[in-house]
């Protein structure tokens, strides 16, 4: 909130609605707050071919710090300058947006969902209804937030008008800075001696401010909790990247050291120090191919930059000893008990759930023991087994659970002698030598080559099917030197895209078949036999 300007609010009412009623309202909650106000008003015509509007601004100082001076008010509302509209019919709403009053960064928008019909409406011989779909399309695009609700039917249901519904929702979306107790002092006509003898009027406009008051006001929170817990989730992250030494920063040109720290710190996590000068090794190959292509760096180094984002994502892969490591860190813990409001001497159990397969214990034993266990277990399926797991319940919030998850975090010494980190390597080391190839040839067609590696995601089955998708599609197309380096950059980016957008893969065999280029191989599912079920006789 800017404290050199007024808050500007729009107030659109149909006539009956109480629209003058209502200006009174805020304007004398902000004297009654200590705040100077001033509302101005624009009549519509009748027969439903327009609305009344009211114009209000609230200087956002008190009265009290301004130190005697007073600020001056406009009378009229100013297209795009709005803080505020605040409507009791959707079509008035989108009215006042296709005037331009509505900005979408700044302007925010509360509407009745409820439409009484114009006059032009009416007047068709078929059904000439607006779309309510499409105008509250427009209210989405053209404002900075947005609540809209059926006004009428919190009026109806709280026997009381629109207006002091709108009050509600205005009050609920702390767009003034007063407190809810001003609004209801107003409303109750500021007697609060004996509020059992309250007016029947005023009780029922109190319901009904109260029921819009949470009609926006509580989402507004819950979005607020959200924001705040999605804030707090760094905290399970890898530590900020520490500045990048001298000797490796001497390495690289400025354009990549900040995606270079990033990665090169969460390497560096994931493993060790070796892993970490291997990670920078290969990110040193890619730049030098670069140079091969650009030697005055005008693109920014932008292969090596997108090279540094995925390399090390790819050589941090997921497997159990990395889930561990994460399960077991303080922050998490620290941040369970944030989401769940816990207080210092509030006792929080945590249970996490596992079911690592033959695949995942397969992972961190020698080539040879791993192909035993992995070819025992497709066994397994060809007898028309599912594919065996084991299922763990492990309480993180005890002595013997958090144990358990540190002692398989510190397993990170095994993973180098593991079938999986081999076979890791060797994809990482073909995906960048496609990197390197393309790039020699032509910058274009190895920067797409470079942004493949954002198909490598996730972990089972979805990590499995991004390295077959991006291997396929390097091998298929990357490497066609009968067709130019520039349809081979665009075939590439196609391709990609295609297998972002679709998980089946249909997407891909179609970009690639259209390219010329043979589609996935099919793979071998195993058939599983099912028992029937005995019949039941009656």
């Amino acid at each position: 909130m800017e404290q050199n300007r007024p808050i500007t609010l729009l107030v659109c009412a149909l006539g009956g609605e109480g629209g003058g009623v209502l200006t009174e309202w805020l304007v004398d909650t902000a004297r009654h707050a200590g705040y100077a106000a001033q509302s101005t008003s624009i009549p519509g015509v009748a027969q439903r071919t327009g609305a009344t509007t009211y114009y209000i601004e609230v200087f956002p100082v008190p009265l009290a710090q301004l130190g005697g001076r007073r600020p001056v008010f406009s009378l009229s509302p100013v297209p795009g300058a709005l803080d505020a509209i605040v409507s009791s019919e959707l079509l008035e709403t989108a009215r006042q947006v296709g005037n331009g009053m509505s900005a979408p960064q700044r302007t925010l928008v509360i509407s009745s969902s409820a439409r009484i019909f114009t006059t032009a409406e009416r007047m068709q011989l078929g059904d000439g209804r607006a779309d309510a779909q499409r105008l509250l399309d427009v209210v989405k695009a053209f404002s900075r937030e947005h609540h809209v609700f059926d006004m009428n039917a919190i009026a109806r249901e709280s026997g009381t008008v629109v207006s002091a519904v709108m009050l509600g929702a205005i009050a609920g979306s702390g767009l003034f800075p007063f407190p809810r107790e001003a609004y209801e002092h107003v409303v109750r006509g500021g007697d609060t001696s004996a509020p059992e003898k309250l007016g029947k009027m005023a009780a029922a406009s109190l319901r009904g401010f109260a029921a819009a008051f949470d009609a926006v006001n509580a989402p507004r929170a819950q979005a607020a909790f959200v924001s705040s817990v999605m804030a707090g989730e760094g905290n399970d992250a890898p530590p900020q990247a520490a500045p990048l030494p001298a000797e490796l920063a001497s390495r690289f040109p400025p354009a990549v050291h900040d995606m270079l720290a990033l990665g090169h710190a969460r390497v560096l996590d994931y493993q060790d120090a070796a892993y970490g000068e291997l990670y920078a090794q290969r990110l040193g190959r890619v730049l030098a191919a670069e140079r091969v292509a650009d030697p005055a760096g005008a693109r920014g180094f932008a292969i090596t930059r997108e090279a540094a984002r995925w390399l090390a994502l790819w050589m941090a892969f997921d497997d159990i000893v990395r889930v561990a490591a994460l399960k077991g860190r303080a922050s998490r813990a620290q941040r369970v008990r944030r989401e769940v409001r816990a207080g210092e001497e509030d006792l929080v159990k945590v249970y996490d759930h596992f079911k690592p397969g033959a695949a995942e214990f397969a992972a961190l034993l020698p080539p040879s023991l791993a192909r035993r266990v992995t070819a025992w277990d497709r066994g397994r399926q060809a007898r028309g087994l599912s594919p065996w797991a084991l299922p763990l319940k492990v309480g993180s919030h005890s002595v013997f659970g958090m144990a358990s998850l540190r002692l398989l975090a510190s397993l990170r010494w095994l993973r180098r002698r593991g079938s999986r980190f081999a076979e890791e390597q060797a994809l990482i080391e073909r995906w960048l030598a496609a990197v390197e190839a393309g790039t020699r040839e032509a910058w274009a067609l190895g920067h797409e080559v470079a942004l493949c590696g954002r198909l490598i995601k996730g972990y089972g089955s979805t990590n499995e099917r991004g390295k077959h998708n991006l291997l396929h599609v390097t091998d298929e197309l990357a490497g066609r030197t009968a067709l130019p380096a520039a349809a081979r950059a665009t075939a590439i980016a196609a391709a990609r895209e295609a297998a972002l957008a679709d998980e089946g893969g249909k997407a891909l065999d179609a970009a690639l078949t259209a390219h010329g280029a043979a589609p996935r191989p099919v793979q071998a599912q195993p058939i599983r036999w099912m028992k029937r079920p005995p019949s039941v006789k009656a």
